[in-house]
């Protein structure tokens, strides 16, 4: 059982932002993550933003221990080798501390910020099912050639590759069967949110049943893959109809049915004043130092 944290870019580093990433791990928490955006929703969309890869770097720099990572870059607004030159060198940064959390990315701010239309689902799952191998082997081989039908790499070179090897843990987020293919394949960890569809009407018996299906179609994903175990599993909360950050004892629950259901790693979020993400910084800090200790 592992316990993590996301904390948005929101502030400038010399004005809470350094503090953040201290405090998280201070608290003990096994990572702390943020989101890989050019912008994200409201209330975010017109406050500050910062970029995620210089983050981490500033937080490499500042912590010693705990993982880093992002949960999630996308192709959205990223290419794979400029985007493998980048891990290469946080990884070095990080001491061998970082994991890369990506996904298919949606329909956000992102989708349109370079000036092009917002692909379908189907579009994203294309070029995600491309991306992951290409950027597997940009961060495995020294020098990589490729022509696909949306991204190419020449004569890329990666000299010395990442200080984890054979390269730093990919953890994918995906829902769909396409998704958990390239999880079963790629992946050392797998990434969920849950159903969206039950974010705002169903319940919390509704969205467990569906995560136990999605772990379902991961088992199944990773047996015909051949693949011998299966990925780490990742929640990541906030966007379940469940409210774990209510209260201790409410995060020991939820925690507990999760964790029992086959997840290896729980993620909560730093608490935001008035936002989706609000909550009261003391049952936070409770839950990050006491809830591990209660469950096992």
């Amino acid at each position: 059982m592992r316990l993590s944290t996301v904390i948005l870019p929101t502030r400038r580093w010399h004005e809470g932002g350094r503090d953040a990433w201290l405090r998280a791990e201070r608290l003990g928490f096994h990572a702390a993550y943020t989101y890989d955006h050019l912008s994200w929703r409201v209330p975010f969309r017109d406050g500050p933003w910062f970029g995620a890869i210089p983050t981490l770097t500033a937080a490499a720099t500042a912590t010693a221990r705990m993982r880093l990572g992002t949960l999630v870059t996308s192709p959205n607004f990223r290419h794979p080798v400029t985007l493998a030159k980048e891990l290469i060198s946080l990884d070095d940064i990080s001491g061998g501390r970082f994991t890369l959390g990506i996904g298919a990315g949606g329909n956000g701010f992102d989708a349109t910020a370079l000036g092009q239309e917002p692909w379908t689902p189907r579009e994203r799952a294309d070029r995600l099912a491309e991306f992951v191998p290409l950027l597997d082997r940009l961060l495995t081989e020294e020098s990589v050639t490729h022509r696909g039908a949306f991204y190419s790499a020449g004569e890329a070179h990666n000299v010395p590759g990442c200080v984890q090897r054979p390269r730093l843990p990919f953890a994918v987020a995906a829902t769909g069967p396409r998704g958990m293919r390239l999880a079963a394949r790629h992946g050392q960890a797998w990434v969920t949110t849950g159903d969206p569809k039950l974010y705002e009407s169903g319940t919390p018996e509704e969205s467990y049943e569906a995560l136990r299906g999605q772990l379902e179609k991961l088992g199944k994903a990773c047996a015909e893959a051949g693949r011998e175990g299966e990925p780490d599993k990742i929640l990541l909360t906030g966007f379940t109809p469940d409210r774990p950050l209510e209260s201790f004892d409410a995060f020991v629950d939820f925690a507990g049915r999760h964790f029992s259901l086959g997840f290896t790693e729980i993620v909560i979020h730093a608490p935001i004043a008035d936002s989706m993400f609000a909550a009261d910084e003391k049952v936070f800090e409770r839950i990050a130092t006491e809830a591990l200790a209660q469950l096992r």
